[in-house]
């Protein structure tokens, strides 16, 4: 799950920005409004996190832009202004939840399990399929009921496919899930994580499109 941070603070940014790809996401940050919009613009994420409070503007304005090009993508807000009447406008310009300053980081991720799952239609935390079990909020995987040693690659790309069932992504796609705007992309890498994972969980898993990209196999 690609998430985009915008905070103009520079050590909470960065804390965000560390403790996040710790709980298993994928982060890119910025600090003002302009870098915000040229992010979104992309549409390479799966939530934002969004201060109200920029140096350049108000986050309100970002997610006024975001719902007026008709996007969908989950918004929390995170800011120190907590009254009321902040939340009030904050959730109905849009935003999908809201956490006040000073918080925890292990409640802002679970937040954003929270939203990815509530924005994909499913009920339960753990994402299964056939014999495989995922769980986010412990990032481990299980195959009739044992544990799968995976890397952080090889989880991201299992989570991305077991969340959207059916749909294809192609190599691009699966990059973009997979890594920052800062990290460096090897050629080869999607097909090397994709081949580890089939020796790990079965041929059968992940069924290469030929032309168009990869998508989960087998009976769900």
């Amino acid at each position: 799950m690609r998430v985009l941070i915008v905070e103009d603070d520079d050590i909470l940014r960065d804390g965000l920005k560390v403790g996040l790809a710790l709980a298993g996401f994928t982060t890119d940050a910025v600090g003002t409004c302009d870098a915000a919009a040229t992010a979104l613009a992309a549409n390479g994420f799966d939530a934002v996190v969004l201060d109200l409070m920029l140096p350049d503007g108000s986050g309100l304005d970002i997610l006024r832009d975001l719902r007026a090009r008709q996007s969908d993508i989950p918004v929390l807000l995170l800011t120190a202004r907590d009254t009321v009447r902040d939340r009030v406008a904050g959730l109905d310009t849009g935003a999908d939840d809201y956490l006040g300053k000073p918080f925890d980081l292990d409640e802002v991720a679970a937040r954003l399990r929270a939203l990815a799952r509530r924005s994909s239609g499913r009920a339960s935390a753990a994402l299964e399929w056939s014999t495989l079990r995922l769980d986010p909020a412990r990032q481990s995987v299980e195959q009739a009921g044992k544990p799968v040693q995976l890397s952080r690659r090889e989880y991201s790309i299992l989570h991305t496919l077991m969340s959207h069932p059916g749909v294809i992504f192609s190599k691009t796609k699966l990059e973009d899930k997979l890594y920052g705007w800062q990290e460096e992309i090897e050629s080869n890498a999607v097909e090397v994580h994709i081949h580890h994972l089939r020796n790990k969980l079965g041929p059968g898993l992940i069924e290469t499109i030929r032309g168009i990209g990869y998508r989960l196999g087998g009976a769900g």
